[in-house]
């Protein structure tokens, strides 16, 4: 859905530069959460607003909507990597001249570009927790951010982690959720018919708990004949990412437990694994600031069972089985429980789905038009 502009004052401010960070995919092949979200909503948006992708060169051919431009950092820059990549990416904005920059959780990247284009308003659009981010754990690191023309939190955790501690916060960060395309999604199969799969998806790191799920399944799947277990994800979300001493810890306990490995797939091969997955695991340790992942398993009508950690539970509420991801135990025995118990099963699945539809796209284009209407207004 595309939401007519209702200020005329911004009628003719049409072109919004998306700053990625620079370590971030835009390709079907390779491409990450905040790289999902800037390809859906940039999509399909020139009757309002143009947008245009900015990030580090992309080893694959990146989506086709909206453009991307790649911004290239001088090596022979004697500076940091990051004052690389902000001089890379404000040639690319002078060439541009855009109305409206946002950058994507960068902090220090968008600081940077206000100061360098004090005429164009420049937003902050945080996914992660900002008190982990370089220079930002103090509450005077985080006020340095009132002087953009706004900042952006994906989830009220992430919000409440950006103002504690700073008084008087004025405008107030808007929480902005991410959202999911449920058109596009593959149709989820119904669960009389799912495979019997148990599937965890996401980046094979600490944080993400990779390792309490083939833990579990450990334990789980001696007592379920006929089920098998399957990790999709790689260290690095592309197809080349680099494995490390953990990545090898996992695959030699996965072997062990009778886990597949599948490796690194295409985002459109992960969703069609969650349409027919009869359960989905997001066991993170780390708080999750959203849990997109999450939020594609619901979507995908699938059971979901997932950690209480960070925004998790706001964003599951009833359509999720909730467990600690470090106790192996209790997490086998909501895998067994659930996957000898079909009702239960699809009633998740439903849940899912009806919590999901108020993430949709539709939602998170005509909250994103009315707040870029009302900072160019202002």
């Amino acid at each position: 859905m595309i939401l007519r502009c209702p200020v005329e004052s911004c009628a003719d401010a049409r072109l919004v530069a998306v700053v990625l960070p620079p370590n971030e995919g835009f390709s079907p092949e390779s491409v990450g959460a905040i790289g999902l979200l800037a390809q859906r909503l940039g999509a399909g948006r020139a009757a309002v607003f143009r947008t245009v992708v900015i990030g580090a060169a992309l080893r694959h051919t990146p989506f086709a909507v909206p453009c991307f431009e790649a911004a290239h950092p001088p090596a022979w820059l004697p500076a940091s990597r990051t004052t690389r990549y902000v001089w890379g990416v404000s040639r690319r904005l002078r060439q541009l001249r855009p109305s409206l920059i946002e950058v994507h959780n960068r902090p220090a990247v968008a600081l940077a570009l206000a100061r360098r284009f004090p005429g164009v308003p420049t937003i902050l659009v945080l996914h992660n927790d900002p008190q982990a981010m370089r220079g930002m754990a103090s509450a005077a690191g985080r006020r340095r951010l009132r002087r953009l023309a706004r900042v952006v939190a994906v989830s009220p955790y992430v919000s409440g982690r950006l103002t504690e501690g700073v008084a008087d916060w004025r405008p107030p960060p808007v929480v902005q959720p991410n959202c999911i395309d449920l058109s596009a999604l593959p149709p989820p199969v119904p669960h009389g018919r799912r495979d019997r799969v148990i599937l965890f998806a996401g980046r094979l790191v600490l944080e993400k708990g990779a390792d309490c799920f083939v833990a579990a399944c450990a334990r789980a799947l001696p007592g379920l004949p006929g089920w098998r277990a399957e990790v999709i994800g790689a260290r690095r979300l592309r197809p080349d990412g680099a494995v490390d001493a953990y990545s090898n810890d996992l695959a030699r306990a996965a072997a062990a437990a009778g886990v597949a490995m599948a490796g690194h797939r295409p985002h459109g091969e992960v969703l069609t694994a969650m349409a027919r997955a009869a359960l989905v695991v997001v066991p993170s340790r780390w708080p999750e600031p959203f849990g997109l992942t999450a939020l594609e398993a619901m979507a995908s009508g699938a059971a979901l069972i997932c950690s209480p950690r960070g925004n998790l539970p706001d964003l599951v509420r009833n359509a999720a089985v909730l467990v600690d991801p470090d106790d192996a135990g209790a997490l086998a025995e909501a895998m067994v429980a659930l996957a000898r118990d079909e009702p239960r099963r699809a009633a998740l699945g439903t849940a899912g789905l009806e919590r999901a539809r108020a993430f949709d796209i539709s939602a998170g284009t005509a909250a994103l038009d009315r707040l870029r209407c009302e900072i160019l207004r202002a």
